[in-house]
């Protein structure tokens, strides 16, 4: 499969859309994918309305932007996504969990996001990064990470918490909690050989 990753680089964007799920990376696709139709459309559909410079400009601007997305996406590929069991991230996981038990959301944040720099599909950690930017107040970006999570393969263990959550921000939204009455959010503990667990612990 690996062998098969430099194909991506045929079509600007595609390294990071299919590697990463990067939103930006389906912008450059779609918007590459618009320029490519217009200068086709324009060489065999519309040659007749439309003058030579603007057709040949055309396919200029297609060229480039291929060229200008194949040289940097060539110099910053993804690199490939870690397999297995990393000691590193479980502690970075372990870290994170107990700052938050702590309500050292900084702490926990900073954690949990160098954690997602190593393992950026670790379905766990994401929903520990919504849960705690949820009970630190910041519902926008606790339903901007829950979102992202459920339309992920990641996050398919997790609906039901997601779902939780979501509901719990809504909640919030609607009606600001006070500071001491925070509803309890799900901990997740770690789990063991990297299979995601089952369990569930509420903060006390």
């Amino acid at each position: 499969m690996r062998a098969l990753r430099p194909l991506t680089l045929v079509w600007p964007g595609l390294p990071w859309l299919w590697l990463r799920g990067s939103v930006a990376g389906l912008i450059l696709a779609l918007a590459f994918a618009v320029v490519l139709d217009m200068a086709i459309l324009a060489t065999w559909i519309w040659s007749e309305f439309l003058e030579l410079p603007l057709v040949v400009g055309l396919w200029a601007a297609t060229g480039l932007i291929w060229a200008i997305a194949t040289v940097s996406a060539a110099t910053a590929f993804p690199t490939p996504l870690p397999s297995g069991h990393d000691p590193a991230a479980d502690a970075l996981f372990t870290a994170a969990r107990d700052a938050y038990l702590a309500r050292d959301w900084l702490a926990a944040e900073t954690k949990v996001r160098a954690l997602l720099v190593l393992r950026p599909t670790d379905g766990e950690a994401q929903l520990l990064l919504g849960t705690l930017l949820r009970r630190a107040g910041r519902l926008r970006e606790a339903r901007d990470a829950l979102d992202k999570l459920s339309r992920s393969d990641a996050g398919a263990p997790w609906r039901s918490v997601i779902a939780r959550e979501l509901d719990r921000i809504a909640a919030a939204e609607a009606s600001p909690p006070a500071a001491d009455d925070v509803a309890p959010a799900v901990i997740l503990p770690l789990a063991a050989g990297g299979q995601v667990t089952s369990g569930e612990q509420r903060a006390a």
